[in-house]
């Protein structure tokens, strides 16, 4: 095998140089590549905008033409299909929830009510059997208002009616509206808007008073039978859909107002469609005041810790009430929480009756639960009764009764309550007498 020749110098050079020349030019076909390519890149890319640009504007009066509807429409992103079969699925899995609980609601209400005894006739009711009372099946619930202000016993006295069998409770509907008494426009319009729509069962336009419930559960927890489906529902309990028919199951419907003063509230008993029977709840403004002071949301809030504004509700009330009483006396009435609370078996009776209500077992019971001892803290409805109206007259000092007594003089009198003459006096004297509309 012959040996390859050495190689020169400059056939080293030669070849390193036409290395170096191919390896520039290979960077530079593939620059040149690479900018031809981007051109190309550009025009179509400048080219299909105009083209849509063109078709919009040839489609533009073909959309011009499809109806527009005399609302406004949120934009939304665009959803695909999974997203849409998973929304549907979900709201389909809600109103099914929304439905079983509906049905068993019914039929509990149904087993609740038998033997159950309908006025039938008697206070000026006619109603004989549960479809009367059924808003689902067409008929009119028989609905009770009591109207009062904070810490006048109306708490007791709600749960008194509450405890009647297949009764819906509408627990301070005006909570969201704070430590104020509504007297006038705007608040007295807006509240009472709502207050029909919830006797209504009407709630698809009450989402400032649902979106309140949800972080203030109070709203529906003294509901029993509502709350009761809230706890093992927690997903429909705030919905619209779900309340406004599980509303229109029930044959009685309760509510109390410590916010609405009573001439704002004659509107509801000029409602003849409602046929509300509506109670004012009055209290002596010295246990008023007593109790509202262990409450840490009153005595920075005028409406509720001044006792010369406490007593001037109470004396637009009584005017009130003498015209009310005239003009609707089979669905106006006056109950003194002193009285009640002295003699609540008597008292209770006489409410239901006026309210058309059977004085049913389960209200007898709760009587015989709550009216002997005090269990609890100051919002408790257990008490002595027969003790709980007047506390004041210890818990107060002589000088505190005076200073309520001298803005109070004229509230007093009109619905019966006798003036402490001095400290020894206020530990033991009767401080209720007869009062007259």
């Amino acid at each position: 095998m012959m040996a390859r020749p050495p190689r020169s110098p400059a056939d080293f050079t030669s070849r390193k140089f036409l290395h170096f020349l191919g390896s520039r030019m290979s960077k530079r076909l593939s620059f040149y590549g690479l900018v031809a390519l981007a051109s190309i890149c550009i025009f179509f890319l400048a080219f299909n905008q105009r083209y849509s640009s063109y078709l919009e504007h040839r489609l533009q009066p073909m959309i011009s033409d499809v109806e527009i509807r005399p609302r406004t429409t949120k934009i939304q992103e665009p959803v695909t299909v999974s997203q849409a079969y998973i929304t549907g699925s979900v709201d389909n899995a809600t109103i099914t929830e929304i439905q079983e609980v509906v049905d068993q609601q019914r039929k509990a209400i149904k087993k609740d009510m038998e033997n159950y005894e309908y006025p039938n006739g008697r206070y000026g009711i006619n109603v004989s059997k549960l479809e009367d009372l059924v808003m689902e099946k067409g008929g009119r619930p028989m609905r009770s208002i009591i109207l009062t202000s904070w810490r006048s016993g109306s708490t007791f006295l709600g749960d008194v009616v509450n405890a009647h069998p297949a009764n819906f409770y509408h627990y301070e509907p005006l909570l969201d509206y704070g430590i104020v008494q509504i007297r006038e426009s705007p608040l007295a319009e807006e509240s009472l808007t709502r207050i029909i729509s919830l006797l209504n069962c009407e709630y698809k336009e009450l989402d400032r008073y649902l979106d309140y419930g949800k972080t203030h559960p109070w709203v529906f927890n003294h509901n029993t039978h509502l709350w009761r489906q809230c706890q093992a529902h927690k997903r429909i309990c705030w919905d619209p859909r779900f309340v406004s028919k599980f509303c229109r199951l029930f044959p009685f419907q309760s509510m109390k107002l410590v916010r609405l003063r009573l001439q704002i509230a004659e509107s509801l008993l000029a409602e003849e469609n409602l046929g509300v029977r509506l109670i004012l709840l009055i209290r002596d403004p010295r246990g008023i005041l007593q109790s509202r002071k262990h409450r840490e949301w009153c005595p920075a809030k005028p409406d509720c810790s001044d006792p010369a504004l406490v007593c001037a509700d109470m004396v637009s009330d009584f005017s009130a009430a003498v015209e009310l009483s005239k003009k609707y006396p089979h669905s106006f009435r006056v109950v003194r929480y002193e009285d009640l609370s002295v003699d609540p078996y008597k008292h209770v009776k006489e409410l239901y009756n006026f309210y058309g209500l059977n004085f049913h077992v389960n209200v007898k019971k709760f009587l015989d639960t709550h009216t002997k001892n005090d269990v609890g803290g100051v919002s408790s409805t257990f008490r002595n009764s027969k003790v709980a109206p007047f506390h004041w007259r210890t818990d107060l000092d002589f000088e505190e009764v005076s200073e309520i007594q001298k803005v109070c003089a004229t509230a007093m009198r009109l619905w019966g309550y006798v003036m402490a003459l001095n400290s020894t006096h206020q530990k033991d004297f009767d401080p209720i007498t007869n009062y007259r509309l």
